[in-house]
């Protein structure tokens, strides 16, 4: 799968810990554009067709005990056909010694040489999970991101509405602050959104009247964290006293971030609120939801009630039950 992303060849090494048994230019100048990689089975008996020049070549015990079965001439030709193709690099699992005919290869066409302690399906693992979150599809939001309880809470609202001062609140009572102001969601699965701060802004606090502080300096490394999956988006509005706001939360509205749904509430904010504890139990509240537990409709049923739809209108309404 394909990427407007790209994640440079040096970033890759140091997460992986690979070694570099040949390297024809600098790795931060080599760039990976793929999120897969590349096992090579067809391939080696000299089927390219469907061959992805750009995915990283993993070789393991199983495809080197294969090129062992030909001749060095045999072995050769098929490992010239592949990496004259310029794969970003090939990565040998186990810490297998390369092949004379791997090497000569290689650097014929100038393509860089890993290898890796782990076992191949290990490596394959850490790989495609690292290039998902590198090359993951991406937005920046203007909000705060906290967990709290475990969850991650997306706050968003107009600037000005209190997102960074609950957010402060909320690191006070032992809750941890990802990012503020600029939130970096990435899909990193088809179910799964992941936020982090710009670097240059990490762990960085605006507080109208007292400026920019460090919650990391000021609160300790307990009260922060790098990135957090984004569970529940919570906007906060300042009370409209002609809003009808929800009060039964029998329903769950939702918000869509790249593609993937997200469950999202609406907290008026206005003073006399404490959001911290609001958020607190919105938090605990979306996680019970998400087990199966709704206390709207277990309140609903206790009082020999139940919640349809009109077949006519189609809106909701709640009825007795005989």
């Amino acid at each position: 799968m394909s990427s407007n992303f790209e994640v440079s060849l040096d970033n890759i090494m140091e997460e992986l810990s690979l070694e570099a048994l040949y390297m024809p230019q600098q790795p931060n100048e080599i760039m990976v554009t793929s999120r897969d990689v590349n096992r090579p089975g067809l391939e080696l008996t000299g089927f390219f067709e469907f061959f992805d020049k750009e995915r990283i070549v993993i070789l393991g015990n199983t495809e080197i005990a294969y090129l062992n079965h030909f001749g060095s001439e045999q072995r050769y030709h098929v490992l010239g056909k592949m990496f004259e193709r310029k794969p970003p690099a090939v990565i040998i699992a186990r810490n297998l010694a390369p092949l004379d005919e791997i090497t000569r290869a290689v650097k014929e066409n100038k393509v860089p040489l890993l290898r890796s302690a782990d076992t191949t399906s290990a490596l394959s693992a850490a790989l495609v999970s690292h290039l998902n979150v590198e090359l993951a599809p991406r937005i920046t939001r203007h909000g705060v991101l906290v967990e709290v309880y475990g969850e991650g809470i997306l706050l968003t609202g107009d600037s000005g509405v209190g997102k960074s001062e609950t957010a402060i609140e909320l690191i006070k009572r032992g809750h941890r602050l990802i990012a503020d102001d600029a939130v970096e969601i990435r899909k990193v699965s088809r179910k799964s959104l992941v936020g982090s701060s710009p670097e240059n802004i990490r762990h960085f606090i605006e507080l109208r009247g007292i400026g920019i502080i460090n919650a990391r300096r000021i609160f300790g490394m307990g009260a922060v964290k790098v990135t957090e999956k984004i569970d529940m988006v919570i906007n906060m509005e300042v009370w409209d006293s002609q809003k009808v706001y929800d009060r039964m939360g029998m329903d769950n509205e939702f918000t869509e971030i790249l593609g993937i749904e997200v469950p999202v509430l609406t907290i008026p904010v206005k003073p006399g609120r404490n959001l911290a504890i609001i958020i607190e139990v919105a938090a605990m509240n979306n996680r019970q939801k998400k087990m199966g537990y709704n206390a709207a409709q277990e309140l609903l049923a206790s009082l020999g009630m139940e919640y349809a739809v009109d077949e006519v209108s189609g809106k909701k309404k709640i009825e007795w039950t005989p």
